[in-house]
């Protein structure tokens, strides 16, 4: 009868415990890793993860569509994808035969700051695929038939974006909110720049940029540290290249007043908006408590802007607002899009809910909501190696480290209602707005005239943003 009890006993706690688990203070912690500098200069993080027999690969290079050459907008991006597209032995067919082979995947892509990239490899295939990943990052060839075939295909592209409003409305907004500061290029280039882009442009921002010590390389996944570094030391360790001087990064300024730019599509059923001024940069003070706002904001299904546009007045499928984490300011940006006889309302309501949230700001019920939301949405984000991998990178690109990760939920807990206010009145704009419309001018223009004492106008059919 005894053993009976003990045994129940056990298994009712086997039971509960997991629950116990999960009532417990939620705790975040970046796993332990390894960060070390080749004697070339490439920066390395090392962190082992052994509950898949995959190794996860990112390397970012510190220069992105910022560093194109004036008038060339796009060549850090045709870069970038035309990595894989042969080196001196191996063509681009090949190449893609060697990582199906392997059941490997490797891409590349440019943000507005910086170059960046992924691999992932079985454990037992890690020395083939990383031959593989340093021939291509190191020794690129960029056939001059490939140069032409993507220049082609992000032209056709860009054409079939003018088409969906909704593909095209960032870079509006980008430009006219950020003008001549390099923000305001078209990361992936434009009908002009994209025409003027050579192979030589293309090989010489490689040459430039893509050197040891203007990279970083993180490896996350099944290894042993020592043997690890060993083999990117014989792998990556012969890189070389001269470290080039960071690309010119001007503070970018706020725009104060109101001005707007509609752009006309005569064919559009809908207006699409984006609605905001420049923000913060990624390393800001307040970034957290930033999230938290926007949280609450326009950064959930149950946010203020969705819940007023779509679930209350059904003027719209979807409504929301971001802050775009940058080296410098980047975009505060409120989107949202509705039928062109509802332009007028939802711009309205868009704007009341703002003028709601300086006004009358948040209560401690939706304080506590927000911060449990973002802790119960985060740590699924930073669980698989791909994604620690492009953790880390990131971390270091934007001069951050561990604590990130380590104090996240601490400083979520530290937020009051005070720290909310102030937030909300420093970085959640209602009077300096910046307006960027697509839609059918001829139904819309007589409306939104009244939103800004500037407003601008161009075709969707020109060139360029």
């Amino acid at each position: 009868m005894k053993a009976r009890t003990r045994l129940l006993a056990v298994l009712l706690f086997a039971l509960t415990a997991p629950l116990l688990a999960q009532t417990a203070a939620p705790t975040l912690k970046l796993p332990a890793y390894k960060k070390l500098k080749l004697k070339n200069g490439l920066t390395v993080f090392l962190m082992e993860k052994h509950q898949v027999p995959m190794v996860s690969f990112s390397f970012v290079v510190r220069a992105g569509a910022v560093a194109d050459p004036a008038g060339k907008e796009g060549t850090a991006s045709l870069t970038a994808d035309l990595l894989r597209k042969g080196t001196p032995t191996r063509t681009a067919d090949q190449v893609s035969e060697q990582l199906d082979f392997l059941g490997a995947r490797f891409g590349g892509g440019v943000s507005q700051d910086h170059t960046s990239g992924q691999a992932e490899f079985m454990k037992k295939d890690v020395p083939e695929g990383m031959d593989i990943l340093a021939d291509l990052l190191l020794n690129p060839t960029f056939p001059e038939a490939e140069v032409t075939k993507l220049i082609k295909q992000n032209l056709d592209g860009l054409k079939a974006a003018r088409d969906r409003a909704a593909g095209v409305l960032p870079q509006y907004y980008s430009h006219y909110l950020f003008g001549t500061h390099p923000y305001g290029r078209p990361v992936d280039g434009d009908e002009n720049s994209l025409k003027a882009i050579t192979r030589d442009d293309i090989v010489n921002f490689h040459k430039t940029y893509c050197t040891p010590g203007n990279a970083i390389l993180a490896v996350v996944g099944d290894f042993d540290t020592a043997e690890m570094e060993k083999l990117v030391e014989q792998k990556l360790g012969a890189w070389t290249g001269k470290t080039p001087a960071p690309p010119a990064l001007p503070q970018p300024v706020a725009y104060k007043g109101k001005k707007l730019l509609l752009v006309d599509k005569p064919d559009s059923t809908q207006t699409y908006f984006n609605i905001g001024n420049v923000g913060i940069a990624r390393d800001n003070p307040d970034r957290v408590y930033i999230e938290v706002v926007n949280t609450l904001f326009g950064g959930r299904f149950t946010s203020m802007i969705n819940s007023e546009l779509r679930i209350k007045s059904g003027l719209t499928y979807g409504a929301n607002s971001g802050f775009g984490r940058y080296k410098v300011p980047g975009p505060f940006t409120i989107s949202s899009y509705t039928a062109n006889k509802n332009t007028e309302k939802a711009l309205d309501l868009t704007l009341d809910v703002v003028k709601r949230l300086q006004e009358k700001g948040i209560t401690e019920e939706e304080l506590q909501s927000a911060k449990n939301y973002i802790k119960g949405q985060y740590p699924p984000r930073i669980e698989t190696s791909d994604a620690l991998a492009n953790l880390l990178t990131s971390l270091e690109f934007y001069g951050l480290d561990e604590k990130e990760i380590n104090n996240y939920y601490a400083n979520i807990d530290s937020m009051d209602l005070a720290a909310a206010k102030r937030v909300i009145q420093q970085y959640f704009p209602a009077d300096n707005l910046v307006f960027v419309l697509i839609g059918k001018a001829s139904e819309i223009e007589p409306v939104v005239k009244k939103y800004a004492a500037q407003m601008d106008k161009k075709s969707i059919t020109e060139p360029g943003f």
